[in-house]
């Protein structure tokens, strides 16, 4: 896990140089961003990228999403759940904004119907970490939450954050390279626990076994004595 890639997944529009994750992604070795048709958000398409790149690595990989990006990753790791190691979902888009040709232009009566319908409303297969923002354009903060409980995912909401983006004043971003590797930590200390839980639950498991085995083979032997009628019994 030590060694595991960390995927970049861009939003709409992507992330440009100033972005901060592309300086995220400048600070982690080996970091890798996804390419996408960064003008034709197609719910479809981004997932099967996503999920044709983690087809090709041979170790699960750590996500890095932001705005439309979250909701494709999302859908990735549901398809792939044993090749991601969890999901750091920034600014979230909303999916009613989303329609299957991309971005919806008409919102009123007589609109296409969203994709908000394939976006899952229970827990995710994969750990997460959402950070939302209380006034950000493309999500209400209220949905952010509500997104967040859905899927399981650890919420922390910033005060003022815009979209979190270049134009909200997210450059260089050390809180949230902060925020990943505590997620990282996290997750490792948990799996770490799993695993000695599980140790010891074999440990306890085999020494059951060992004493049925211990009290069959008493039996026997008891049974064996009782057959030869030796002339002392056992306890």
């Amino acid at each position: 896990m030590t060694n595991a890639t960390t995927l970049i997944i861009p939003g709409y529009r992507g992330s440009e140089d100033a972005h901060w994750q592309t300086w995220i992604e400048n600070q982690i070795p080996g970091a890798k961003r996804i390419q996408q048709n960064w003008e034709q958000p197609i719910l479809s398409n981004w997932t099967g990228n996503i999920v044709r790149t983690l087809n090709d690595l041979t170790s699960p990989a750590w996500l890095i999403a932001h705005s439309f990006g979250c909701l494709a990753s999302i859908l990735a790791a549901i398809e792939n759940p044993e090749k991601v190691l969890g999901l750091m979902l920034v600014a979230p888009a909303d999916p009613e904004r989303f329609d299957q040709g991309g971005v919806k232009r008409w919102h009123g009566i007589g609109a296409s119907e969203s994709i908000r319908a394939q976006i899952p409303t229970q827990a995710l297969p994969v750990p997460s970490l959402l950070i939302a923002s209380d006034n950000d354009p493309w999500m209400q903060a209220s949905k952010s939450r509500l997104w967040g409980e859905c899927w399981g995912s650890r919420t922390f909401t910033l005060k003022d954050a815009g979209h979190i983006n270049t134009s909200a004043g997210f450059g260089p971003w050390p809180d949230g390279l902060k925020l990943f590797k505590h997620f990282q930590s996290t997750i490792r200390c948990s799996q770490a626990t799993q695993e000695s839980e599980s140790s010891k639950e074999e440990l306890a498991l085999q020494l059951k076994l060992n004493q049925i085995e211990y009290q069959l083979k008493g039996r026997d032997l008891l049974q064996h004595a009782k057959e030869k009628k030796f002339p002392y019994s056992f306890a």
